[in-house]
């Protein structure tokens, strides 16, 4: 089995928006500070037995051209170049978007689901209670500056959906963990390469700092509970399978992952 990195620009905000509280009900920034920082988007890409499985498909690349609702593209603007939109990450892998039958994706905020247009032909995995939340945030109000962290045109993208709502094995070597808390729902990625066992929990882990521990807190939480004990899940599976955790939107830690189309195995 074989895993690629695939790098798909980054997003810039507040840290405040990233790191919030070390304890529920606690904030760790009781005097707000101002930091504006880089968060990396990446998608992954697998190869198993049972073919190509693709984890996340980053930001829509119209994003800054109207796509995502202008009250976003404030907080969060995209930087992406032509060579990191994702049909050409893929490519550096020798596979095109129509070679993946199987995409898993972690929760549908507007950079994990901004790809899902380019696999019409694909099964998509998706947490079951972040997907409904979605579509009930998209289409409950007109105004795109009250969907939250989502996107219509994202939810809306034709697909043959899979409705996941426990842990499974995907294929062989490939477990998908729920990890509620940021989102409703979210799934993670537990990859059991001949090297190492990977854990990619996404934005159940947003950088080290967060992961602690002690854990801190997200900016973004749907349910403070729900995600520090995602948090102690993805630290008691990295014990039990001696794993290394990869945080979803960490600048320096993604200074030290190969790239596609380098690839671990």
């Amino acid at each position: 089995m074989k895993l690629w990195f695939l790098n798909t620009g980054y997003l810039e905000t507040d840290k405040n928006n990233v790191v919030g509280c070390s304890v529920i009900g606690t904030y760790s920034h009781p005097h707000i500070q101002n930091e504006w920082i880089k968060l990396p988007v990446m998608a992954f890409l697998l190869e198993t037995e049972d073919g190509y499985i693709l984890y996340d498909t980053g930001s829509n690349p119209d994003a800054m051209k109207g796509y995502w609702p202008k009250n976003l593209q404030e907080i969060y603007p995209l930087y992406q170049k032509a060579e990191e939109r994702l049909a050409d990450q893929l490519a550096l892998c020798g596979v095109k978007p129509e070679d993946i039958k199987k995409v898993v994706i972690s929760h549908m905020h507007l950079d994990h689901a901004g790809g899902l247009y380019l696999f019409p032909h694909a099964d998509i995995y998706v947490p079951k209670q972040d997907y409904e939340y979605a579509q009930v945030m998209v289409h409950k109000n007109p105004d795109p500056a009250l969907h939250g962290g989502y996107v219509k045109a994202d939810c809306e993208a034709p697909a043959n959906y899979v409705l996941v709502d426990h842990d499974m094995e995907l294929a062989k070597g490939v477990e998908l963990i729920c990890l509620p808390g940021h989102t409703p729902d979210l799934l993670g990625v537990v990859v059991h390469l001949d090297s190492q066992t990977i854990i990619l929990p996404q934005d159940a882990v947003y950088t080290t700092e967060v992961y602690g521990p002690p854990a801190k807190g997200s900016g973004l939480c749907y349910d403070s509970v729900s995600y520090f004990r995602s948090i102690e899940k993805i630290r008691g599976l990295q014990k039990l399978y001696n794993a290394l955790v990869i945080p979803a939107h960490d600048w320096e830690f993604s200074k030290t992952i190969r790239f596609a189309p380098d690839f671990y195995e």
